[in-house]
């Protein structure tokens, strides 16, 4: 997949999708990813597709390490990081603060816009939804522009773009929450989550898989996973479960923590604790699993009911996941373990043959398994919409109590940017 960092793309040819994205956390480039997947299973190389961490292309100190920050607001601080999803969780309040940040980094926004020009902007990022927004009015660049929402209950305003032509969200809750933050029904489709197609497509039984992974497939298995960077109480997990269930199968996914993984690895578990670092077969080692056990991130969560397994969620990192808990216990697909000590007594309950039972069947239609497929599908579609037409407006922060008089803040002008190009289409009807 290209890269806008190592040269800039030729005009003409190809339809160009433009994924906005930020690696805080993994699940806003995995769900570009699969999305992406997706739209090369159904036209190829017909359209080229860029994944681009538009916070780290900002020079704004603080927001081009957004990254770095996220992980140590979601781990060592987390309540700071609680106390800060509060106070920006409003439609002014984030049109404030984001007005800032474009303020700062609109020169370089731009020129990742015109380095890819693309056909069609998605943004699969909340905080990003405003920064490509203000870029596409300020200087009439000629784009649709789409956001694809990667929570399921608890969203934040910044969610809710109403410059957006389109605002795809995987759940219910998520409509619902939309339209109270003041989004148009039009404007709003529901599809799946984006996992990625290669969930939905393996076709191995559970016995097969766990040969081919060398397991033992008459034990009862259970997968332990918390995310990318392997964060959370893992190891002491494992112990708690190993010790009570020493015939269970458990399989440990660290992610990139090399040193949980090394720890785990000398603990001497035993030949039923099967240790793995960052994996690029998830959906073999949840199809040869009986029951997921994760944090409540959206991406790993949907991972597993597509695979229609029964989930345990362990924990909520920030206010946006802790609705992912309730979905789970609202759609009784799972259950959820609130402390490390009670993991215990929550599998021994999912595990009861008549709850189990009852579990995986709700599991059947509990959510959609072409989430991807379907996103794709209606971005593809948007390729042949013209964009929509745009007068010039200068950029204006929102009418809300700043540090600075308000007299000023009116007069506030963006200084012109010259010498990049525009790229232009028509401005009405469709394209062939």
């Amino acid at each position: 997949m290209p890269d806008v960092s190592h040269e800039a793309v030729a005009p003409g040819g190809r339809p160009r999708i433009l994924f906005a994205i930020s690696d805080t956390g993994g699940g806003h480039r995995s769900g570009a990813q699969a999305i992406a997947a997706a739209i090369e299973q159904q036209v190829g190389e017909a359209v080229e597709t860029y994944i681009i961490d538009i916070f780290a292309h900002t020079g704004v100190p603080v927001v081009r390490n957004a990254p770095v920050v996220y992980d140590k607001l979601s781990t060592r601080w987390l309540p700071i990081y609680d106390i800060l999803y509060r106070l920006t969780d409003g439609r002014r309040r984030i049109d404030a603060l984001t007005g800032v940040v474009y303020l700062a980094a609109h020169r370089n926004i731009l020129r990742v816009l015109e380095a890819v020009r693309p056909t069609l902007v998605v943004s699969v990022h909340p905080l990003l939804n405003r920064l490509v927004g203000n870029a596409r009015r300020t200087y009439r660049l000629s784009f649709r522009f789409i956001t694809v929402v990667t929570d399921l209950v608890s969203l934040h305003a910044s969610w809710a773009d109403p410059d957006a032509e389109l605002c795809i969200v995987p759940t219910d809750e998520a409509f619902e929450r939309m339209l109270r933050l003041g989004m148009p029904p039009g404007k709003l489709v529901r599809t799946g989550f984006p996992v990625h197609p290669k969930f939905a497509a393996y076709h191995r039984t559970r016995d097969e898989a766990q040969t081919i992974l060398g397991l033992a497939p008459e034990l009862f298995t259970v997968l332990v996973t918390s995310g990318g960077v392997g964060s959370g109480n893992m190891e002491q997990l494992v112990r708690n479960i190993h010790t009570a269930y020493p015939r269970i199968q458990l399989l440990a996914v660290t992610g990139r923590n090399s040193a949980l993984r090394e720890r785990l690895e000398k603990s001497g578990f035993g030949p039923n604790v099967h240790i793995f670092g960052f994996v690029t077969n998830m959906e073999e080692l949840m199809a040869a699993s009986d029951i997921v056990i994760s944090k409540a991130g959206p991406g790993t969560l949907m991972e597993a009911l597509v695979m229609r397994r029964p989930v345990i969620v362990t924990q909520a990192v920030g206010m946006q996941e802790r609705g992912n808990i309730d979905f789970v216990l609202n759609h009784e697909l799972g259950l959820f373990c609130p402390t490390i000590d009670r993991i215990v007594p929550v599998l021994a309950e999912l595990m009861e043959p008549s709850t189990y039972a009852a579990t995986v069947a709700r599991l059947v239609d509990a959510v959609p398994r072409d989430g991807a497929m379907q996103i794709a599908s209606i971005l593809l579609e948007q390729l042949h919409l013209a964009p929509p037409v745009r007068r010039h407006r200068r950029f204006r922060l929102p009418s809300v109590r700043l540090l600075r008089p308000r007299a000023i803040v009116r007069r506030l002008r963006l200084p012109p940017v010259r010498g990049l190009m525009r790229w232009r289409r028509p401005s009405s009807g469709r394209r062939g």
